[in-house]
C-alpha cells in the first residue's frame, strides 16, 4: 500500500464551537445509544458489556449506508453491526472508542471527542484513527491493485472528512436547541 509503518491509513478530524459546557456536551457524546440522532451511518445501540461509557465498556452500534458511497469500492452497504470497546472515558474533556474485531480485540481504529473549554462555551473535535488496516479494510482491499487502493484511500477519507463535519453540525443542533 506504500505506507510507512508509522504512516496512519486514516486521519481526518472537524471542530466546532459550541455554546455548551464541556460537561454538558460530554454527556451527550458519550451517549452512544444517541449517536443516530447525530450520525450518518449509526442508527443507534446498545451498551452490551461494562458500565455504559466507561473505560472497557463495549457498544454494539447498529448502522446504514447507502449504495452510493464510495459506489465503485466493494465496501459494506446496507446495515450492518459493529462492537466498539470504550478506551478513554475523561468527563468534561474526551471520550474515544476502539472498534473491535471479530474476536473482540481493539483495533487500531478509533474514534473520539475532545472538548476544550472556549470563552463561555466549547470546541468540540471530533477524530478518527486508523494506524493498522482493520479486518474491514483489509477485506475491502484484499483484490484492489495499487493505483486502486490509494484512490480507495483518498476516497474513503474525503467521505470520513464530510461525515464528521455533518455529525458536528448535527450534534450542535441537538445540544443548542435545549
Amino acid at each position: 500500500m506504500g505506507r510507512t509503518q508509522h504512516t496512519p491509513l486514516f486521519e481526518v478530524r472537524a471542530d466546532i464551537r459550541l455554546s455548551a459546557a464541556p460537561y454538558e456536551v460530554y454527556a451527550v457524546v458519550s451517549d452512544l445509544p444517541r449517536s443516530a440522532e447525530w450520525s450518518p451511518e449509526c442508527t443507534g445501540g446498545t451498551w452490551v458489556s461494562g458500565e455504559p461509557a466507561t473505560v472497557g465498556a463495549v457498544f454494539r452500534g447498529e448502522n446504514r449506508r447507502s449504495p452510493n458511497v464510495v459506489e465503485w469500492a466493494p465496501v459494506v452497504r446496507g446495515t450492518w453491526r459493529t462492537e466498539s470497546q470504550v478506551v478513554a472515558a475523561e468527563p468534561g474533556r474526551a471520550f474515544r472508542w476502539a472498534m473491535r474485531d471479530s474476536f473482540g480485540r481493539a483495533q487500531q481504529s478509533v474514534w473520539s471527542y475532545e472538548i476544550k473549554p472556549a470563552g463561555d462555551g466549547c470546541v468540540l473535535v471530533h477524530h478518527f484513527l486508523m494506524g493498522a488496516p482493520t479486518e474491514g479494510i483489509r477485506s475491502i482491499t484484499a483484490d484492489l491493485d495499487e493505483a486502486e487502493k490509494r484512490r480507495f484511500f483518498a476516497d474513503w477519507s474525503a467521505k470520513l472528512a464530510k461525515d464528521l463535519q455533518v455529525t458536528l453540525l448535527n450534534i450542535k443542533a441537538v445540544i443548542e436547541r435545549k
